[in-house]
């Protein structure tokens, strides 16, 4: 699948199948993931890649939106250690896993509406480091043809120069 393509039909999953990641893959997002650009080249991150049943559970339990969490067979939480640009490092990084993952089938939503100290407890994650997100990953339960929300259109949104001055093409 090319990269346009990927954006184009990706989607939020919050309901997986019952089918385990193969470790390749998982390798295949983390690699991604480690390749993204940071800050200076500081490569703030790191990844704690969780499969145990209860441990996913406990996950679910710190994020009060994040119950599909413990559904999933796998959940990648990313964890950044100095981060000077958090957002734009966890961002970078994240994205380019989402996108691995989803060329190959397996899909994630970003989740980061959680309680910090009982992930860092249950992950056993240092004080000073922050978790920027819990990614749990899966294979769709349904199948991922549904459309996309609607988005707006290029021209309602792209300026030329100045904000107003319509971009011509868009």
């Amino acid at each position: 699948m090319n990269v346009q393509e990927c954006i184009r039909k990706r989607r939020a999953i919050r309901e997986f199948l019952d089918k385990a990641v193969p470790d390749e893959v998982i390798l295949k997002i983390l690699h991604a993931g480690r390749l993204a650009p940071s800050q200076r080249n500081r490569q703030p991150w790191h990844f704690i890649v969780v499969k145990n049943r209860e441990t996913l559970r406990r996950l679910a339990e710190a994020a009060p939106y994040g119950g599909y969490i413990a559904g999933a067979p796998l959940a990648i939480a990313v964890v950044l250690q100095n981060a000077k640009m958090p957002q734009f490092d966890s961002g970078r990084c994240i994205e380019n896993m989402l996108l691995a993952a989803w060329e190959e089938g397996v899909g994630t939503c970003f989740n980061s509406g959680f309680d910090q100290e009982k992930v860092k407890a249950a992950l056993h994650i240092p004080p000073e480091m922050e978790v920027a997100a819990i990614m749990p990953y899966g294979y769709p339960k349904e199948p991922t043809t549904k459309r996309r929300k609607d988005r707006k259109p290029l021209a309602e949104i792209a300026h030329l120069e100045t904000f107003g001055t319509p971009l011509p093409g868009a």
